[in-house]
């Protein structure tokens, strides 16, 4: 057993409970695998979790409901269009640091996993200082700056891409893929089943459109525009449209038919499974869901992002065949076109889901779990 500078203890049997801060959030691609990590840890090594978010960020009443503490902090990210509006940023910023210190000295964690999000910086940060081993999970293909720069004092740095070590030192890599909902692995459903579940016809094709939970606008307008030629073709369509389009949605739709029209599906794992195709942001851990089921898809990345990590996402995929591309700009024009197109050629779509199948990595969290056994040399 090590000890740590800020007074911690470093497990290195099982007489001791293993304490971990994991830090990040902000949206649903941060914290579903940040608790799938979470929940890896307690099972395997009975470790007590603390959460660290950011205030009035969802991971403030999703983490709860998972059963985990958390811990928020007054952080908010920079605001890159509105230079002048920084300032309130850098002073919450400071006194995050400083909440992030006070968490390090009363918890004493043993291991700090930064999974991303605007909470991410600054507990990690205060974790390096205090001589903690930091773990970050980077789930994109291009690296925000943030982690790029905590990148240099982490342990140990875990990818879901190839070729990171343009941002992260190499020693450092470990290919571990993104942690996904539970749920979807174990989803048992048929394809007639689930189309079923939505009142659709299980013998039609089915198209799901998906844009987060407050909506993807360029998607939507998209959809909206063309719902009718997709009816016409004979394609059915799940359309979350997030809680932003309003009644726009069914009001498009007019009560067609073999259209679902939802702000939020409840069940994705059903609505995965129902479709032949998929449109949807190119978020990582929607990627990572898709990869491992397999599924075709339609990227059109956000232009709204840090790094434009969206499109890098994309592009590690369309590049080889494993999705099809459509940039944000381009989407009124051609995104329906592209689907009817896909939804008619089913070679196409096979062939796409054997390279989308092929950057799949199902055992995620178990294996940035195994990775905080070997830093901390916790016995697996």
């Amino acid at each position: 057993m090590t000890t740590s500078s800020n007074g911690g203890t470093h497990p290195a049997d099982a007489n001791s409970q293993l304490r971990v801060v994991i830090s990040g959030g902000g949206t649903g691609g941060h914290i579903f695998p940040a608790l799938s990590i979470a929940d890896v840890l307690r099972r395997k090594l009975n470790a007590d979790i603390l959460f660290v978010g950011a205030e009035n960020r969802m991971e403030m009443t999703r983490v709860p409901e998972a059963g985990y503490k958390i811990i928020g902090l007054p952080v908010a990210g920079f605001d890159r269009k509105r230079i002048w509006r920084n300032f309130g940023v850098l002073i919450k910023l400071f006194k995050s640091l400083r909440l992030a210190r006070k968490i390090i000295r009363e918890f004493k964690p043993d291991i700090a996993i930064g999974v991303g999000g605007y909470a991410s910086g600054p507990m990690l940060k205060a974790a390096q200082k205090a001589g903690i081993p930091t773990l970050i999970q980077e789930q994109n293909s291009y690296a925000g700056v943030t982690n790029k720069l905590l990148g240099e004092k982490a342990a140990c740095i875990c990818v879901a891409y190839d070729n990171m070590d343009r941002f992260f030192p190499g020693e450092k890599i470990v290919k571990t893929g993104n942690p996904i909902r539970k749920a979807l692995l174990n989803d048992h459903t048929s394809v007639k089943e689930a189309r079923e579940s939505f009142g659709l016809n299980p013998d039609l094709p089915t198209l799901l459109v998906v844009g987060g939970s407050l909506g993807a606008l360029t998607i939507n307008e998209s959809i909206e525009a063309g719902i009718s030629r997709l009816a016409d073709k004979g394609i059915q369509v799940i359309w979350q449209t997030g809680k932003n389009f309003g009644d726009r949605g069914p009001a498009a739709v007019k009560r067609r038919k073999g259209i679902v029209v939802t702000p939020f599906i409840t069940d994705m794992a059903a609505a995965y499974k129902a479709a032949d195709l998929v449109i949807g942001r190119a978020g990582a851990g929607s990627i990572s869901e898709l990869q491992v089921l397999g599924k075709p898809v339609i990227l059109v990345p956000s232009p709204n992002v840090a790094e434009d990590h969206q499109t890098h996402n994309a592009r590690a995929l369309s590049d080889v065949g494993a999705a099809v591309f459509v940039a944000d700009a381009d989407a009124r024009q051609i995104l329906v076109d592209e689907a009817i197109r896909l939804m008619g050629d089913p070679e196409a779509r096979k062939k796409m889901s054997n390279e989308i199948k092929k950057m799949a990595i199902s055992d995620s969290d178990t294996r940035i779990a195994n990775e905080v056994c070997d830093l901390l040399k916790i016995k697996k």
